[in-house]
């Protein structure tokens, strides 16, 4: 068992070394490729972020109850979510915004540029945009809390929403990933190489063992003719046809001499 598992280590190495300029060739060209791709043909893209505060004022005789409504007020965070993507608050916004550079493009898009996340039992929650323009994605975001603070209070008939912190325009590309990319490249090219040099030896018909014809198919071996290289044979018609030369010379010399 022991054996079979070093045989065939030794045929996978054996495998790997003979196919290696095509496995380095393959990851070197998807790795260019996924340079190429990275750097000239993806549009970078910005994030900016805005913090609301979600946190209703209570009344002084009624401090008894803060703790259940910062409770509340943690649990409508879903529901507040719901609100910020809904036509009723991206209407407004995409008006506000769509004669910005970077513009999504349309109501639906300027959705999927939106994301929204908070901390587990925290009362603040982020509103993140992307944009291809850093400044229309610190504009999206902004627009949004402020339309989403002005809806909500007619919407759920409350006022306890309060902007943290404004988004600030980041100059930072957040994608593409360029070291994620070309790591990315890197890998699968290598991959390819690799199953490209097991597809090629799997397919290959051609004898290349002597074992294969005696063991295999159990055919007597009646000799072997070695590959000889073009270059060994251009060397040795030049050193016979130097010694050829040199022959003729003698005997054409020696005739003379008679």
């Amino acid at each position: 068992m022991g054996s079979e598992q070093t045989i065939s280590m030794i045929q996978i190495f054996g495998i790997l070394r003979k196919h290696i300029r095509a496995i380095a060739g393959t990851t070197l060209v998807v790795t260019l490729a996924a340079i190429f791709v990275t750097f000239f043909v993806m549009t970078p893209k910005y994030s900016a972020t805005t913090e609301i505060l979600v946190n209703r004022k209570l009344s002084s005789d009624m401090q008894a109850a803060q703790f259940q409504q910062v409770q509340a007020d943690v649990q409508m965070i879903s529901t507040y979510k719901d609100i910020i993507t809904s036509p009723t608050v991206l209407r407004d916004v995409n008006k506000q915004i769509r004669d910005y550079p970077g513009y999504p493009g349309s109501m639906n898009a300027l959705k999927d540029s939106l994301s929204i996340s908070n901390s587990q039992n925290s009362q603040v929650f982020s509103v993140s945009a992307k944009s291809t323009d850093a400044g229309t994605a610190a504009a999206i975001a902004n627009s949004t809390a402020e339309v989403f603070k002005k809806k909500v209070v007619k919407i759920m008939s409350v006022n306890n929403v309060s902007i943290v912190s404004e988004a600030e325009t980041n100059t930072k590309a957040v994608s593409p990933r360029k070291t994620l990319n070309i790591a990315a490249g890197l890998v699968i090219g290598l991959i390819l190489g690799i199953a490209l040099a097991f597809i090629r030896e799997l397919t290959d018909r051609t004898v290349s063992d002597e074992s294969f014809i005696t063991d295999e198919l159990g055919l007597t071996n009646l000799g072997i003719v070695s590959e000889i290289d073009q270059k060994d044979i251009e060397k040795t018609v030049e050193h016979r046809s130097f010694q050829t030369k040199t022959s003729n010379s003698g005997i054409i010399k020696g005739s003379r001499r008679v």
